[in-house]
C-alpha cells in the first residue's frame, strides 16, 4: 500500500513540483541533469513512467533500510534481557544458550502462520537454543482473546508450546470458540484457563508486550530477533539457518 500511494502521489504532481522530483530522481539514479522546466519535466514524466517506478522502488528501499537500522539500534539499546523477561514472554531453553530466538506474533496474522512451520521445526531441532514467545495482538479483539488465552496457558505447566503451535496452525479466524476448542484438544483445563484469562497479570503482560514492541520499533507481525538481529516478516527454514549463523 505504501508503494502504490507513492506512485499515485508522484503521478499526480505537475509543474514545478514534478520538475524537482524528476530532477532529484534523475540525479539519484545517475541520469544526466535537466533544466528545471516544469512543463518539460511533466512531459518527460508522462513519456517515461518507468522513471517513477524506479524512483519509487529506490525510495522504498532506502526507507526500509532506515527503518531496519532504527529497529536494530533500538534492540541493541534495550538488550536481549528485555525480551527474555518472564513477565512478558514465555521462555524455554537454557539461560546460557548460544542461539536465541524471540518472536512477536498475532494468532490471526497470515505471515506469522506462514512462518510457523519453520519456527516449529527450528524449535524442535534446537532444544539447546533459548526461545522467547511474545504475544503481540494487533489484528483486533479476537486476536486479543487468543493472546490472553495463550498467556493464561502459561499457568498450566507443559501445555503452552503445544497450545501455541496449534493456535498458529489454524487456517481460519482464531476466535473465542477456536481458542477453547484447541485448548481442550491440547489437554488444557479449560475452566482454569478461562479463570486465568481474567487475571490482572494478563492485562499487565499484554501492556508490557506492547510497550516493549514500541520501544523496539516493532509495528507489525511477525517480528523475529535471532541472536540479537531483528527482522520483520515471514521466515523460512533458510532464513532461520542464515540468521542463526550470524
Amino acid at each position: 500500500m505504501k508503494e502504490s500511494w507513492k506512485i499515485a502521489a508522484l503521478g499526480g504532481c505537475a509543474g514545478a513540483a514534478v520538475a524537482l522530483i524528476v530532477t532529484f530522481g534523475a540525479a539519484a539514479l545517475g541520469m544526466a541533469p535537466f533544466a528545471a522546466d516544469g512543463n518539460a519535466m511533466h512531459a518527460y514524466l508522462l513519456a517515461h513512467p518507468d522513471v517513477i517506478v524506479e524512483m519509487t522502488n529506490k525510495l522504498q528501499a532506502q526507507q526500509d533500510a532506515q527503518q531496519d537500522n532504527a529497529r536494530q539500534a533500538a534492540v541493541n539499546k534495550l538488550g536481549l534481557k528485555a525480551f527474555f523477561d518472564p513477565r512478558v514472554a514465555f521462555i524455554t531453553g537454557p539461560a546460557n544458550a548460544k542461539t536465541t530466538i524471540v518472536e512477536f506474533y498475532d494468532y490471526n496474522c497470515p505471515y506469522c502462520r506462514a512462518s510457523m512451520p519453520a519456527m516449529k521445526k527450528f524449535y524442535e531441532t534446537h532444544r539447546n537454543a533459548r526461545f522467547a514467545f511474545i504475544e503481540f495482538p494487533i489484528k483486533g479483539p479476537q486476536s486479543t482473546v487468543a493472546a490472553r488465552a495463550a498467556m493464561a496457558a502459561r499457568q498450566q505447566p507443559g501445555k503452552y508450546v503445544a497450545f501455541h503451535f496449534a493456535l498458529m496452525g489454524q487456517e481460519g479466524l482464531v476466535d473465542q470458540n477456536t481458542v477453547f476448542s484447541i485448548a481442550q484438544k491440547t489437554g488444557l483445563d479449560v475452566a482454569k484457563l478461562k479463570a486465568d484469562m481474567a487475571a490482572p497479570g494478563v492485562d499487565l503482560a499484554l501492556a508490557a508486550a506492547h510497550t516493549l514492541a514500541q520501544a523496539a520499533g516493532i509495528d507489525g507481525t511477525p517480528a523475529f530477533i535471532v541472536n540479537g538481529k531483528i527482522r520483520e516478516g515471514a521466515m523460512t527454514d533458510d532464513d532461520f539457518a542464515q540468521m542463526a549463523k550470524a
